[in-house]
């Protein structure tokens, strides 16, 4: 049994220590607004927050996260109420909507450090994350509004 704290709530978690945390997410704790898209690190489409740092889920073992604190897309404070949740839909950002709980998992951490940035810097901290829709403006804009509007 591994103990971890999973959007606010201590879980106990009975796998496999190199149990990839998706799979943890998904499967053993019904969480599935954290995405499956490619398994090696490289879409973004399971960014979760593991002690307020993105991380891919789909690389990190369970036991690497033992004693830590992982936030989803639900456990995001203000649950539809956040300022990135609203300001996606009100740029409408998702077009298949696939990778958007990751791109807003990296948004969000993003904003944590830096409640401000400038297009540069949103472009560069939201380059690990991949759209296939192509909505990267649409992206850009609706992390602008949330920073305006938190």
């Amino acid at each position: 049994m591994t103990d971890l704290v999973v959007n606010g709530q201590t879980v106990q978690v009975d796998a496999a220590p190199d149990t990839a945390l998706l799979w943890v997410l998904r499967e053993h704790l019904g969480l599935t607004g954290t995405k499956f898209g490619c398994g090696a690190g490289m879409c973004g489409a399971c960014t979760v927050h593991v002690d307020g740092v993105p991380a891919f889920a789909c690389l990190t073992p369970l036991d690497a996260v033992a004693g830590s604190a992982v936030t989803t897309i639900e456990g995001l404070p203000g649950e539809d109420d956040h300022p990135l949740k609203r300001a996606w839909v009100a740029e409408q950002v998702p077009q298949c909507g696939y990778c958007q709980s990751g791109q807003i998992m990296r948004a969000a951490a993003l904003l944590e450090e830096n409640p401000d940035p400038q297009r540069q810097e949103i472009v560069a901290a939201m380059s690990t994350n991949l759209c296939r829709c192509g909505t990267y403006n649409r992206i850009v804009k609706a992390i602008q509004r949330a920073a305006r509007e938190a």
